[in-house]
């Protein structure tokens, strides 16, 4: 089951954050180091640089600051001035920088890579999350994450107001119409129900069993298993207040998630039918990217 997971910047952010640091950096850097800071800049110099929002939005990725410069083994001063998670407008500092100006302007484009792209999944999401409001629903995020980058993508949902699905298929069930077909030829059992059945019985407790449908025929015959939640693919409005209706009426207990078809103009509707969740796979393979820049501030030779 989803869990509205605090914001925090914890141990499989870090760990993730670090592994990919070092694979950006060994990118800019490989064997010989950074050639034009060789050339151009002086060791002894020294700069404080303001991180600005260039649009408004939503911040996430400031504690990634800080690791790209210990990467380097750089005495850089991280300071950051707002919190993940905090909304900013056009032309307010983020986070101030103090140090070398060399590994300054080393680090400066991997901070932006990830910060920007952080930041506009926390901003997309929580587009998504304020034209819900009102609502019981939540909004959820996907495994339609970069390789590698899942658990900061879901930091960032959070950060954003969403809530994290699974983080993997390690971490609860989530019977696809793909599972179903592969299963049923096996034991010649298309039953969802028997499916769900079968899935309860071999998954440790308390992990959640999920089950996707496409129809409301579907839906009732899943609902038979006792499923904890119910997964309502690409259906329409009218849909979907008829699923809502049945499961008050026969399973009150089964939370209903719709996917499919969600953007930035449906969402407000799908969330009004009743439905306790909207998966959005865009949030993490599709936002834009959040307009962030270092603008120097002061240089020292």
């Amino acid at each position: 089951m989803s869990a509205a997971t605090p914001l925090e910047f914890g141990p499989a952010e870090q760990s993730g954050a670090q592994i990919l640091v070092r694979l950006a950096l060994l990118e800019d850097l490989a064997d010989s180091g950074c050639l034009t800071c060789n050339a151009l800049i002086s060791p002894d110099s020294r700069a404080e640089v303001h991180i600005v929002a260039r649009t408004a939005g939503v911040v996430a990725g400031l504690p990634i600051g800080p690791i790209v410069f210990e990467e380097l083994g750089h005495r850089v001063a991280w300071v950051s001035e707002v919190k993940d998670g905090s909304r900013v407008e056009t032309g307010q500092v983020v986070a101030r920088v103090v140090g070398p100006l060399a590994s300054i302007l080393i680090g400066e484009r991997t901070v932006l890579n990830f910060m920007t792209h952080l930041s506009g999944i926390a901003t997309l999401t929580n587009r998504y999350v304020e034209l819900i409001a009102g609502c019981k629903a939540v909004i959820l995020d996907t495994r339609k994450t970069l390789p590698g980058w899942r658990s900061l993508a879901k930091y960032a949902v959070r950060a954003g107001g969403g809530t994290n699905h699974r983080i993997g298929l390690y971490d609860g069930v989530l019977i696809k119409d793909n599972h179903i077909a592969a299963w049923s030829r096996q034991i010649g059992n298309s039953s969802l129900a028997a499916a769900v059945k079968q899935a309860r019985s071999k998954t440790p407790k308390p992990l959640t069993i999920e089950v996707e449908v496409d129809t409301i025929s579907q839906l009732h015959d899943a609902i038979e298993g006792q499923p904890d939640i119910v997964l309502l693919d690409n259906m329409s409005i009218e849909q979907l207040q008829s699923a809502v209706e049945f499961r008050n009426r026969f399973a009150p207990r089964v939370l209903l998630e719709a996917s499919g078809g969600v953007n930035l103009n449906t969402v407000r509707a799908i969330a009004g039918t009743g439905v306790d969740r909207i998966s959005i796979g865009a949030l993490t393979h599709s936002a834009p990217s959040l307009d962030l820049a270092f603008d120097f501030f002061q240089i020292e030779t």
